[in-house]
């Protein structure tokens, strides 16, 4: 390897290069496929927020390239995102938004009738700020549309496969995805680096609630809460949407506004509506009174009559 910054990666990373993956995420996949055996028994697959295609490539390399090439006509492989990416033996790509009704549907229709996804997985994650509060917020929202669109595609019995952010909401997550997986596990793979927050949901034995109607929610625009009442199905109106609570399209708590919100009206200062009985910093206030700062020094008028 060279001396340059740019080769000096981590050992995945050079794995990645020396046997063909795309991308050093793909060990992520393989390494949860060892301990949940989630390729086991699978020839119909989705691959949700595919690009650059480093997932789509293992499940190629595993469902389909390893079988018989006249078995090969059973196997069928989805990768769906906004982005095109280069071609992967077996694997249909197709352009379309997850959180649209149409890419379910043509989804199912390339599986045929009757027939839907045993395993969906998806690695996507927005463009992180650094900011984990934020970070967290928007991937939960990308989990949600994820897990929105499997309730479609995913047959009875299949495995759902998702990265998540840690946090504070992570046992809310949880509880949330159970309510439709029998088995729901936190995996933090070896190849995910431990300074990231990443880590990956893996849902088993999908089984939704009785009377439960799939929907596809756009959690950025859409009232999740309105969206569920209007299926008529009480299931859907018991189960909580697990959102963190606001919007990013309102004001940012970190950051400083004007607060001429109406330039039309004009700004009008309003005194507080109660102030504090005894604040804190009462006694530095009374100190104040007795005290003046003079030529860089605190001059205390008691001394003064001391002199």
């Amino acid at each position: 390897m060279g001396k340059t910054s740019k080769d000096k990666r981590d050992i995945y990373y050079r794995l990645a290069k020396e046997e063909g993956w795309r991308a050093r995420s793909a060990y992520k996949l393989l390494h949860i496929d060892e301990v949940f055996h989630i390729f086991d028994g699978v020839t119909r697959a989705v691959d949700l927020c595919a690009a650059p295609g480093s997932w789509s490539q293992v499940l190629s390399r595993r469902l389909y390239e390893t079988r018989e090439p006249k078995d090969r006509d059973e196997v069928k492989i989805i990768a769906v995102d906004l982005q095109a990416m280069g071609p992967l033996p077996g694997i249909i790509q197709l352009q379309g938004d997850i959180t649209k009704l149409s890419t379910a549907q043509a989804i199912i229709e390339h599986f045929g009738e009757g027939k839907k996804a045993q395993l969906v997985v998806c690695d996507g994650a927005p463009d992180v700020t650094g900011l984990h509060d934020i970070d967290e917020y928007i991937q939960s929202q990308l989990l949600l549309a994820a897990l929105s669109i499997t309730t479609h595609v995913l047959t009875l019995g299949g495995t759902f496969v998702a990265k998540i952010f840690r946090g504070k909401d992570t046992s809310l997550l949880y509880s949330q995805l159970r309510i439709f997986f029998s088995r729901v596990t936190i995996a933090k793979p070896p190849s995910s680096r431990n300074s990231s927050i990443e880590a990956f949901v893996v849902c088993e034995d999908y089984k939704p609630p009785e009377g439960y109607v799939p929907q596809l929610i756009d959690p950025m625009l859409d009232d999740v809460q309105k969206i569920a009442c209007e299926t008529g199905s009480p299931v859907n109106r018991a189960i909580v949407p697990f959102l963190v609570c606001g919007d990013l399209r309102v004001f940012d708590s970190d950051m400083s506004y004007s607060l001429n919100i109406d330039p039309e009206k004009g700004y009008e200062y309003r005194d507080v509506v109660q102030k504090p009985l005894s604040p804190a910093y009462s006694e530095v206030l009374e100190r104040m009174k007795t005290t003046s700062l003079k030529h860089g020094s605190i001059k205390v008028e008691a001394d003064k009559k001391m002199d």
